[in-house]
């Protein structure tokens, strides 16, 4: 009877530790990591579960809210009540339909929690333009990631200082001038990672990109829109990745200088009617570029043909030492032609790969055949090395 008992007590005691909020329990440096990964809405309904969780949404070190139908007032209030020293991250997203929402205050109150990353997203019904405040841009050494998205207005009439920026993106925001752009990024003197996403002419002509620390360069034009003209100066002495899409939708793209240039990766070159776009390109160490042959078939009647250019390029002659040529067409003359004469002229090739079209069955024999061709070609470089990816059947 007294062991009944005692198993008794100990069922009793463990049903009671199931019933105790052990959540609750845990220190609050834990809580708010775990919290953290939560939607911040969500942990704001937290606060009528105990006293506990009254106050505890106001030390969130990240935020991510959005707001459609809120009032103003209800955006001001929840940061204010906010009590964290350090804002690690600020995601807001808002529809202000109304238009009536100040942006100084918003921002106001995140640099003076010492924000490190901020997102901001505005979308407006009427396509009205909130502006960024450059008066709160003279000075800030905390703020390290800035991501701004549409209809937002930045007007820097004097260079900023955003001591600790390293990254920027800049999606289908509107600059006042060309002065603009420079002041900002001139003031950014640790960026090193710029997205920029645009309508190609829509607010400046020349978009300058004079950044001295930069390593990143992602510039996408927009064919959405029918804006073409105007283009890019780009000084990034420290650029090592640069990635273009929607080249052709620009008159120039001038590299003034970027030494260090490892990697550049374009898009769509069929349409870009100015030779000195891709030739700025030349100190690339990797270079890029989607070419649709299919597409200029089509569109000629008579045929397309292949023009031998009159001199050999010297990137091709002197610099080449990788080519890797994908849904390479061994079918077509043409497509044969272009190989043929980067092999015999590419003198610093190292390796080639050719990673074919799909391919019947019945034509594997003949695609072997046309491939020893290929092969057989008196290469400019004698130490090169011939690859023939495997075909999908």
């Amino acid at each position: 009877m007294e062991q009944k008992r005692k198993i008794g007590g100990e069922s009793l005691r463990n049903e009671d530790a199931m019933k105790k909020d052990m959540i609750s329990e845990l220190p609050e440096a834990l809580l708010l990591h775990i919290l953290s990964s939560v939607p911040t809405k969500a942990v704001i309904a937290t606060s009528v579960l105990s006293k506990r969780w009254r106050s505890l949404w106001k030390m969130l070190p990240k935020l991510e809210l959005y707001f459609e139908h809120d009032s103003s007032e209800d955006v001001y209030r929840l940061l204010i009540l906010h009590k964290a020293p350090i804002l690690e991250s600020l995601h807001l997203s808002i529809e202000d339909k109304s238009a009536r929402l100040d942006i100084r205050i918003l921002i106001g109150i995140a640099f003076s929690r010492h924000v490190r990353e901020l997102v901001l997203s505005f979308c407006h019904e009427d396509q009205h333009t909130v502006r960024f405040p450059s008066v709160l841009c003279s000075y800030n050494d905390t703020l390290e990631v800035l991501k701004l998205t549409q209809h937002i207005l930045l007007d820097f009439p004097s260079r900023v200082c955003f001591k600790s920026l390293r990254e920027l993106h800049l999606y289908y925001v509107e600059f006042d001038d060309e002065a603009s752009v420079c002041n900002l990024l001139s003031g950014c003197p640790r960026l090193q990672d710029l997205v920029v996403e645009r309508h190609s002419n829509f607010d400046v002509e020349t978009y300058t990109i004079t950044v001295p620390s930069l390593q990143r360069l992602t510039i996408e034009e927009d064919s959405s829109q029918d804006m073409d003209g105007g283009g890019y100066v780009i000084n990034a002495p420290s650029l090592k990745y640069l990635n273009i899409e929607g080249l052709y939708r620009i008159d120039f793209c001038l590299i003034e200088n970027a030494p260090e240039l490892v990697e550049a990766k374009i898009g769509d070159v069929s349409d870009i009617a100015n030779e000195n776009i891709l030739a700025s390109l030349i100190l690339a160490k990797r270079l890029s570029f989607y070419f649709p042959l299919e597409r200029y078939r089509e569109e000629c009647p008579v045929g397309w043909e292949w023009n031998q250019p009159k001199r050999v390029p010297e990137c091709l002659l002197l610099h080449l030492e990788t080519l890797v040529w994908t849904r390479y067409g061994w079918q077509r003359e043409d497509e044969k032609q272009v190989a043929t004469y980067i092999l015999k002229n590419a003198r610093q090739l190292k390796k080639a790969t050719f990673d074919p079209k799909y391919v019947e069955p019945e034509e594997l024999e003949k695609r072997r055949e046309m491939l020893d061709v290929l092969a057989s070609v008196a290469r400019a470089s004698t130490s090169s090395h011939l690859v023939f990816e495997p075909v999908d059947l």
